[in-house]
């Protein structure tokens, strides 16, 4: 079920939710249904608390990769019709769920809703399966209520938009103030290093909000690889190191390792930023983000 679309009010009181998406388990646990949390998958590591539940989803990729060996082993599991993804079906028949909650967006994210779908019928699991789908901010949005309209906290859900459509209301106002002494400055957000890919879904809308133009990448549509020639062609005023998946840390070393490379325009500002917390996710986050790019473009 796409966000935006009629989301069934399911039982409430002692539902047992496994969220396959890190940042719907973000958002369960932002409008008061993270008690009803038993499984998630190996990346739900935010809020702290969402550890405590069995995971049921692992990845198929070995550890220790460079960006360049993860992109050549996504490529490669994609073009051989291999899941990214192990589903423990075990621990997911253990956990009775009533609801599970997993995405038809993007197959390198999180499991995909056919496996998930598989594997409950062949466990005779009769649990409710709940897709997100979003593309866009206003998406997240319907996410974040149609997973309270599915739980049962649809007034927390509710409370939850309305906070976040505030903050992004304050920023608006805010670079509002700034453009009328500045242009918008154009943003090259790179969602992945090696090779380069521009930016999609959310987060052109995001530099958008922020005050920027973003270049190389259109809201709504998927990330596109593309080329360092390509890059520097755009003539970008800022670049933001965002790959997809990594933290600050590990993002301001690949900024590091870009800038000593050689192979991004010469004389902008670079910024790495939380691509896992703050850009990647469509959770409760990314407004943070927003705040923060809206901070580096503007003050």
């Amino acid at each position: 079920m796409a966000a935006g679309a009629a989301y069934p009010l399911l039982r409430v009181g002692c539902m047992r939710i496994v969220s396959l998406l890190p940042s719907a388990t973000e958002i369960l646990f932002a409008i008061g249904a993270g008690p009803d949390v038993v499984g998630v998958t190996f990346e739900c590591d935010f809020p702290e608390q969402a550890r405590q539940a069995t995971i049921v989803s692992t990845s198929a990729m070995p550890e220790g990769l460079t960006p360049a060996q993860i992109d050549a082993y996504v490529v490669g599991a994609m073009q051989r019709g291999e899941d990214l993804y192990h589903l423990n079906a075990g621990a997911l028949a253990g956990l009775d769920a009533d609801l599970v909650v997993t995405q038809d967006l993007c197959a390198v994210c999180a499991v995909d809703v056919s496996v998930v779908e598989d594997a409950l019928t062949h466990l005779g699991c009769r649990a409710e399966v709940l897709t997100i789908d979003p593309h866009t901010l206003e998406d997240v949005f319907d996410s974040i209520a149609g997973l309270g309209a599915a739980t049962g906290h649809a007034e927390e859900a509710a409370a939850l938009v309305s906070d976040q459509r505030e903050r992004l209301a304050t920023v608006q106002r805010r670079v509002a103030e700034a453009l009328t002494v500045r242009s918008r400055p154009k943003v090259m957000v790179l969602e992945w290093t090696d090779p380069p890919y521009a930016p999609g879904h959310w987060i052109p809308e995001m530099v958008e909000v922020a005050g920027g133009v973003a270049v190389l990448g259109r809201t709504g549509d998927k990330s596109v690889r593309v080329e360092w020639e390509t890059v520097n062609a755009a003539d970008p005023d800022v670049i933001i190191v965002a790959p997809c998946g990594l933290d600050r840390a590990q993002s301001e070393v690949i900024k590091d390792e870009l800038v000593a490379n050689g192979v991004l325009p010469v004389g902008i500002p670079v910024y790495a930023v939380d691509a896992n917390a703050s850009w990647a996710r469509p959770g409760t986050r990314l407004v943070d983000g927003i705040e923060e790019l809206a901070d580096l473009l503007h003050s």
